[in-house]
């Protein structure tokens, strides 16, 4: 019967992971690894309190000292930071640490497979224009006049310690995750409720799409927190899928010009017929790096020269909208009439939703190699994005729509 560890237990994908384990009878132990527990946990779940940012030797005497050992390992944990560079130093020494924590209690000897959570970063899809679907064979996007990519620094870390060791290894590559985490708003759901919610009462019912007219009829792929959990669960135990990394998204391609009117019915609104045609004061734009990703590429598939470089266009720009008065009166409103969370306006994560609708090129990911390998699973985006504010609205962050 398998044991397993969980880092960044609280965040989105690491809480789904927990409670996957925690309700699957085959995995006798589970220990639940944050700095702090937010969620009721079943008899064979056990929180163990962990700072990750902590020396090696440091976390070696968390780990001894509340007994954490498992055969399978479910890395979550993650850190934003400012720039690039300083986010792949600070996560690639949590996993590092972390992973030689485990050898100094003498933990690693029992490691069967350690599963490490990325995201779509991996194809540089902060970066600029991709390549389409995105495959994970593509060419790593690094060299001259590329950032540092936190993605490639934790994957060449897990790689050493697992020849090493002698463990092995699975990386999954989620992409704009649907999910929530119980007191942590850095999600795109949180922040799309908090906007339906606020446009709906100072816009007599209008919800007006923010970001690229370009983007609306452009494809995304998004991950359910759930799904990604059941497969992390699935890939652990199946052997096929050692030392291998999968794209783990829901398994259809969305446009938000379908997307956007069932979030407006959803929240009682309605979608302007003529939207883009509305003046933008509060518009933005962003350029992004000067050579698109997909440029590392264009020589080989004869397209050399002819990818624009990318940007991201917002026609409300939503960290100068969160921040306007009115808004913040009438989410204050909201909250008091509603008895919802009043400081979740401010948590929200403005500028990553911004990001999201405001791209300018399609986000297509592949799930061709996790269906060769078996994996069946599929979840419906608009019914993801339904369940997640469903649970919003239970945990009274998002105000009840219907």
């Amino acid at each position: 019967m398998p044991t397993a560890i969980v880092t960044g237990a609280t965040g989105i994908l690491g809480r789904e992971i927990v409670s996957s384990l925690g309700k699957d009878p085959k995995w006798t132990r589970i220990y639940a690894l944050s700095r702090s527990q937010k969620d009721e946990y079943p008899a064979t779940v056990q929180h163990a309190h962990i700072d990750l940012t902590s020396s090696a030797q440091e976390i070696a005497r968390q780990l001894e000292g509340q007994n954490v050992e498992g055969e399978y390992l479910f890395f979550t944990a993650y850190l934003a930071k400012d720039s690039e560079k300083e986010a792949s130093d600070v996560n690639g020494a949590m996993l590092q640490n972390f992973l030689s924590a485990l050898t100094l209690t003498g933990a690693s000897k029992n490691l069967k497979r350690v599963l490490l959570t990325t995201g779509a970063k991996q194809y540089g899809v902060h970066l600029g224009p991709v390549k389409c679907p995105m495959q994970e064979d593509d060419p790593w996007i690094e060299g001259k006049g590329r950032p540092p990519n936190f993605y490639y620094t934790q994957q060449r870390i897990l790689h050493s310690a697992a020849e090493k060791e002698g463990w092995e290894w699975v990386v999954t590559y989620p992409n704009d995750v649907i999910g929530v985490a119980r007191g942590n708003f850095m999600n795109l759901s949180t922040s799309l409720g908090i906007y339906a919610s606020v446009s709906k009462e100072l816009n007599n019912g209008e919800l007006e799409f923010p970001g690229s007219e370009t983007f609306y009829n452009m494809f995304d792929c998004f991950t359910y927190s759930r799904l990604h959990a059941a497969f992390n669960l699935w890939a652990a135990l199946e052997p096929g899928c050692r030392n291998q990394a999968f794209n783990v998204v829901n398994g259809d391609a969305e446009t938000w010009a379908n997307l956007w009117p069932k979030v407006a019915r959803r929240f009682g609104c309605k979608v302007p017929a003529r939207q883009f045609e509305r003046e933008t004061p509060d518009a933005s734009e962003m350029k992004l790096a000067e050579v698109p990703p997909f440029e590392d590429l264009a020589a080989v598939n004869g397209m050399k020269g002819k990818i624009p470089q990318g940007k991201v266009s917002q026609r409300i720009d939503l960290v100068r909208w969160s921040q306007k008065k009115e808004v913040k009166d009438a989410w204050a409103k909201i909250a008091e009439r509603e008895g919802v969370e009043k400081g979740a306006l401010e948590k929200a994560t403005w500028g990553f939703l911004g990001f999201v609708l405001g791209r300018e090129y399609n986000i297509v990911i592949s799930m061709s190699k996790a269906r060769k390998f078996g994996w069946t699973g599929y979840v419906d985006t608009w019914e993801s994005f339904e369940e997640t504010f469903d649970e919003l609205e239970k945990e009274k962050v998002i105000p009840k729509a219907k």
